[in-house]
């Protein structure tokens, strides 16, 4: 799975393509294994010995080679050295104790030489996080297991590169990123704060809400984080016969044209019903209904902003991604569970690369509409990555405690980071970034 779509109307690939930088995630060669992706956890056991052996030995050939001349001292060949000496009493050491170690903390991740452990998503962003909210908290509210906080993204395609908070900070440097969107994008918002405080906690921040703007601030770096609190993307607007949500208008992007990175969000706010529908109408041109089908509704919606992205951003200013689909998983017959009525009491992912319940039927609207932007716009892809982690939700353990459960949002620590991972890899290592 790629860990981003660059879509576009006439040109399937930006001018700035990945394939043509030297500094891209590494591709594997078709011929390697298959292309999917998965939660990488319990293979690293399996894997670990037979990796550090065949990186042993590989290393002694260099050496003994070096050593008698038969292959010239490049600079390829001095990094290569290099590298053995600081890696190989390591890897005796990792490959002695790794067996031992509870499945709690086992969830890392080896690079393509197998000489670095990457850390635990839980290692990335700390659930003592002093700002991360009260929903999201899952382990502040009780939930027991912390299995679910050993799970990092690893895509079979590419590697991804490991988070480095500061190397973020320099590159986004006197630059401002906002968030666009629902209760998923402040989910996203606090995963990436928490992860960039952990990476530099001595870096002094400002925190600061304005009516449905939030903007967490690095001072030292003069970078912000902003929250816009905007759900439906369009325009809801209070008139004599109630709340009419307005497929066709948009009239506060005044303040998205000053950005320089937008990440917008839109689709869990489409499907309320009863008092947590946020209108009462819905209008498109001179029709008002009282409802309509909602996924028709919805492309509708997405293409007005589509439009407006397409006449008000000017690509040498302002990088436009959108979030993708995050699922629920209010229906545990969709990964072939129907004992459980939904993602309470789910403490492990699923560990393949499809998910039973096939494709969200949003995403198809969202590829659909984004192909009609001429300009660049950059799909997260992070659906299929979250669907596989039923155990990744507050269940019994977000707001409402143990009287609700909550199958829509993510714990944090947990599934948010590695969206923030491919954001991550997206602005710093594809060098997306304006």
């Amino acid at each position: 799975m790629n860990f981003f779509k660059s879509v576009f109307s006439d040109e399937p690939t930006p001018p700035d393509s990945p394939k043509s930088r030297p500094d891209s995630p590494t591709s594997q060669s078709p011929n390697t294994g298959p292309t999917t992706s998965a939660w990488s956890f319990g293979d690293l056991i399996k894997t670990l010995s037979t990796k550090s052996e065949s990186m042993i030995q590989t290393y002694r050939q260099d050496f003994e080679e070096l050593g008698s001349g038969l292959r010239k001292e490049t600079a390829v060949i001095r990094d290569v050295a290099s590298r053995a000496v600081k890696v190989l009493p390591a890897s005796f050491e990792i490959g002695a104790s790794v067996a031992q170690e509870s499945l709690e903390t086992v969830g890392q991740a080896i690079d393509d030489i197998g000489a670095t452990v990457w850390k635990s998503t839980a290692q990335i962003i700390s659930h003592d996080c002093p700002f991360i909210l009260q929903e999201f908290n899952c382990q502040k509210n009780g939930r027991p297991d912390k299995h679910y906080l050993s799970y990092r993204w690893k895509p079979t395609s590419c590697r991804l590169p490991r988070f480095n908070g500061k190397s973020f900070l320099l590159k986004m440097k006197g630059k401002n990123i906002m968030f666009v969107g629902d209760s998923l994008s402040l989910n996203q918002w606090q995963s990436l704060n928490c992860m960039l405080h952990t990476a530099l906690p001595e870096a002094k921040y400002t925190l600061d809400r304005v009516g449905g703007l939030s903007t967490f601030r690095f001072t030292e770096y003069n970078v912000s984080l902003m929250l816009s609190r905007n759900a439906l993307l369009v325009d809801t607007v209070e008139e004599k016969i109630g709340r009419v949500l307005k497929l066709d208008s948009i009239s506060n992007g005044e303040l998205w044209k000053r950005v320089d990175t937008l990440i917008f969000n839109s689709w869990h706010w489409w499907l309320h019903t009863g008092r947590k529908q946020p209108w009462d109408f819905i209008q498109e041109g001179e029709k008002i209904y009282k409802d309509i089908d909602r996924l028709v509704a919805y492309e509708k919606a997405l293409r007005t902003w589509a439009r407006w992205i397409q006449h008000n951003i000017d690509p040498t200013k302002t990088q436009v991604f959108f979030q993708g689909i995050s699922p629920d998983h209010e229906n545990s017959t969709d990964w072939g569970n129907p004992s459980r009525k939904n993602c309470r009491g789910e403490t492990e992912p699923l560990l393949q690369p499809n998910y039973p319940g096939g494709k969200h039927p949003a995403e198809a609207i969202v590829e659909r509409v984004l192909r009609t932007i001429s300009k660049p716009v950059y799909l997260l892809n992070i659906t299929t990555l979250s669907q596989l982690r039923k155990d990744g939700h507050p269940s019994a353990y977000g707001y409402g405690g143990r009287q609700a459960t909550d199958c829509s949002h993510w714990c944090l620590a947990g599934v948010p980071d590695a969206w923030n991972e491919l954001l991550y890899a997206a602005l710093i290592f594809l060098k997306i970034a304006i």
